[in-house]
């Protein structure tokens, strides 16, 4: 039975007594039946369940190398963007090994980052003590071994998606969905979407949907609701994947969208109704402020006055501002 439809149904005041309610409606099929998937299909998920756990972990250990780099005053993750890529791990290793000069460790860059020995010189420069190669070769080991069960649990995903590698390739062919998202999605949803009625029923059912709190014409809140968390995690990263690709529906939807919603002082909302290239006030002055020098002189209309001669033109006159009287001087 579907729990969130059971919790929702009306009770009796014991706990034998709802049981028996319970049984009743299934009997009558009014309880809603959850969603259990197949064996095979509850394997996949437990398998890209715990890939994603050990990414997560990697994640963990990267920072952890990070932070052990940073405390010995090595700036490797200035200069590099992988610290843990081809040279980034050759000049990991060689501290490990016991090297701490600058230009020896800068030398061990490749291809791109040959380019940087200057800086990786400048940001290799620290003081690394025998501690610090510990915890380095600790979490390195660390990584590798992550590295192979990953390893693993691909090669064992690969042998469980092979009789839906035709869904497999036209998930792919989505703008933002790469092998692994596909797997995941054709381990939470399944090869068709047989099981919702809906589209709009799985969007719901992954938590993707906005939240419609309205009461009396005011919108409250638009949270979305709980849902599958490793499904939408992977629609989360699938979307902002999407939202940046080049020359794709998607990705100029978003850049639309983005667009029209930016705000800031140096964005085209700063200013609604300025000039969008100098970033001019609006005729108004600068919203917010009450300051008169920031405006300009209020301006009124005028007509031709009585016995001017035909043809003459309305005519814009600028209004001076009315002196203010000055305070009364107090008396003695």
């Amino acid at each position: 039975m579907n729990a969130q439809h059971i919790k929702q149904v009306p009770g009796r005041k014991t706990d034998v007594a709802d049981c028996a309610w319970i049984a009743q409606l299934l009997q009558h099929g009014l309880l809603t039946a959850s969603f259990i998937p197949p064996t095979r299909q509850r394997e996949l998920r437990d398998l890209t369940r715990h890939r994603s756990q050990l990414g997560a972990e990697q994640t963990a250990a990267a920072n952890r190398v990070q932070k052990v780099l940073e405390d010995a005053n090595i700036k490797l993750g200035s200069v590099a963007s992988d610290v843990l890529g081809a040279s980034g791990r050759a000049m990991l290793d060689a501290i490990i090994a016991g090297q701490d000069d600058p230009a020896v460790l800068a030398d061990l860059a490749r291809r791109r980052m040959r380019g940087k020995i200057p800086q990786l010189r400048e940001a290799l420069r620290g003081r690394v003590t025998e501690h610090h190669r510990f915890l380095l070769q600790v979490l390195l080991e660390h990584i590798d071994q992550l590295d192979r069960l990953v390893a693993q649990l691909d090669a064992r995903i690969a042998q469980l998606t092979a009789p839906d590698v035709k869904a497999l390739n036209l998930l792919t062919t989505i703008p933002g969905i790469q092998k692994h998202t596909a797997e995941v999605l054709l381990a939470e949803i399944g090869p068709t979407v047989d099981p919702f009625p809906t589209a709009g029923r799985c969007a719901s059912w992954a938590g993707m949907c906005p939240g419609n709190n309205e009461s009396a014409g005011k919108r409250r809140t638009g949270r979305t609701r709980r849902g599958n968390r490793w499904l939408r995690q992977a629609l989360v990263q699938a979307g902002w994947a999407a939202s940046h690709s080049k020359k794709t529906y998607l990705g100029a939807r978003y850049r639309r969208v983005a667009r029209r919603r930016r705000a800031g002082p140096a964005g085209d909302r700063a200013y609604p109704t300025g000039d969008r290239v100098s970033g001019a006030p609006p005729s108004g002055g600068i919203p917010g402020t009450r300051s008169r020098l920031l405006r300009p002189a209020p301006t009124r209309t005028v007509g031709p006055q009585p016995g001017a001669p035909s043809g003459a033109t309305r005519a814009q006159v600028t209004l001076e501002p009315r002196p203010t009287p000055e305070p009364a001087a107090l008396p003695e």
